[in-house]
């Protein structure tokens, strides 16, 4: 089992907590937990309730969507130390589209509803949180637009 310490450790290290001070790494510690999926696993589905976020620490993530007629289509291929998920703070909390574990991966995930109690009540920590997942989420629109462009493009 991992220690709150080694959990602050672990986020303390990771590059999308860089610059944060100690008291606001602890108070995501307290939200946070070790995760494991094995190749195959889906770690959410589109439409389901959008509870938590992850910091994968290990492995590939492909991030999927529904196509008519065509299945299921990668969008984007995460790594190690990406942030996936980010649902947890748009209203109504559900997820977006699929994510499925392409190999082994261990993540590091947090609770949303802890956390944007925690953001609720000390609003310097949902800037530090905000200001980190706003290019996440620019990123992940921008290749959604890509493959959506290339998936309905005419035929050549």
């Amino acid at each position: 089992m991992v220690s709150l310490q080694d959990m602050d450790d672990l986020l303390n290290a990771h590059p999308f907590f860089a610059g944060l001070g100690p008291k606001h790494l602890d108070e995501l510690a307290g939200c946070a937990r070790n995760e494991r999926f094995d190749a195959g696993d889906y770690i959410f589905h589109e439409g389901g309730m959008a509870d938590r976020f992850y910091i994968l620490r290990h492995g590939q993530v492909a991030v999927e969507v529904k196509v008519p007629h065509k299945g299921s289509v990668v969008l984007e291929t995460l790594h190690e130390d990406d942030t996936l998920g980010w649902s947890w703070l748009v209203p109504p909390h559900h997820w977006t589209f699929d994510a499925r574990a392409v190999s082994l991966v261990r993540a590091i995930s947090l609770d949303g509803v802890c956390l944007r109690e925690k953001m609720e009540t000390d609003h310097e920590l949902g800037f530090h949180l905000m200001a980190r997942f706003v290019p996440v989420m620019g990123e992940r629109l921008r290749a959604a637009r890509l493959q959506m462009l290339d998936l309905y493009a005419p035929p050549a």
